[in-house]
């Protein structure tokens, strides 16, 4: 009895960590495929297909002995994941896009965040949590945004799964419409011409990878930009987190009406200041960079291992409606918004 009860305390944790990292350790290698990097498919995003995939076959079966294992990698791993990821920013980023950069950055975030709670919640009536989430991946980084948020809204995880499904779809779009417009902007027909196409992109667009992929598709100059801003933009993920759960009212608060302070933002916070100041060896930074993102795809494959098909067909077109207003907004208002803003700044 003693031998068979042992099995079934550390099992699950172990068996669970185990399944997550081979999806994960899959997910990386298939994302170093040059199409998919072309394409901006990112090791996150094929992660969580890959979790979708065998969550919806194999993983029902699996649960039993591996439920515990994957709950901490879709948990701890992914507060582990963000903080880990401030080594990959610098506040010397800002001084490479200047005042104009981070002014338009923040007026897209805020601007996107607000109209996914207009739209999403006072129009098309999703419930707040989907909203914010689908916000949150679209107004700042995309998936990685979508699943910081999680555990400050601790929403459901096929509200998630929604969410980061529209940053897949509308981002791959993204990837192909933004080089059209760039050859666009100077005919008749389009008339505007912005005052730098990178700020434009690494503003506008959901992912880091999609952003890469689209900017480079015009020049290696509107790349470095677009990149730049971009991450800019990602340093914004900390502020924004600690401004949600003091603002997001009742559906954040824990037990006895306790608020839900996301303290891996600020350690996310402490990692960019060392990183800015005192920088690791840049051997060490890269192992650390490929644990992090080892890590992230651990919590990704998580996510999707938990997903039910099923219930994201019954959230229905709503939130996939929302996506796409917000990539509306992110298109021609972002054009706008970098216009004036480029030109009133620059």
């Amino acid at each position: 009895m003693r031998t068979a009860s042992h099995p079934q305390t550390l099992h699950p944790a172990l068996a669970g960590l185990a399944l997550s990292g081979a999806v994960a350790w899959a997910a990386m290698s298939l994302g170093d495929i040059p199409w998919l990097q072309s394409h901006g498919f990112s090791a996150l995003t094929v992660a969580i297909v890959l979790g979708i995939l065998l969550g919806n076959t194999l993983y029902p079966r699996l649960a039993p002995s591996c439920g515990e294992g994957v709950k901490f990698s879709k948990q701890m791993l992914l507060r582990a994941g963000i903080i880990l990821y401030g080594f990959r920013l610098t506040f010397q980023d800002i001084a490479h896009v200047g005042v104009t950069g981070v002014v338009i950055d923040a007026a897209m975030l805020l601007s996107t965040f607000g109209l996914a709670w207009l739209v999403g919640v006072k129009l098309l009536k999703l419930e707040r949590d989907a909203a914010l989430l689908i916000g949150a991946g679209s107004s700042i980084c995309g998936a990685a945004a979508v699943m910081a948020t999680e555990p400050v809204l601790r929403a459901r995880a096929e509200q998630v799964t929604v969410a980061i499904s529209t940053v897949v779809i509308f981002g791959s779009l993204a990837i192909f419409l933004y080089p059209l417009l760039y050859t666009l902007q100077t005919e008749p027909a389009w008339g505007v011409r912005l005052p730098d196409f990178g700020i434009y992109i690494g503003s506008t667009v959901h992912e880091v990878a999609q952003v890469l992929a689209a900017a480079r598709s015009i020049d290696q100059h509107t790349a470095d930009v677009a990149v730049i801003t971009k991450m800019v933009r990602v340093m914004m993920l900390a502020p924004f987190l600690l401004m949600l759960s003091m603002r997001a009212g009742p559906s954040v608060a824990g037990e006895r009406g306790k608020l839900s302070v996301p303290w891996f933002a600020f350690a996310f916070i402490g990692v960019v200041v060392l990183n800015s100041f005192m920088p690791l060896p840049d051997a060490l930074n890269k192992i650390v960079l490929q644990a992090d993102t080892f890590m992230l795809a651990m919590a990704m494959a998580a996510l999707g291992l938990t997903t039910h098909l099923s219930a994201i067909r019954n959230a229905g077109i709503k939130p996939l409606l929302l996506g796409a207003i917000l990539f509306g907004w992110l298109v021609v208002g972002g054009a706008l918004v970098n216009g004036a803003l480029g030109r009133l700044l620059g």
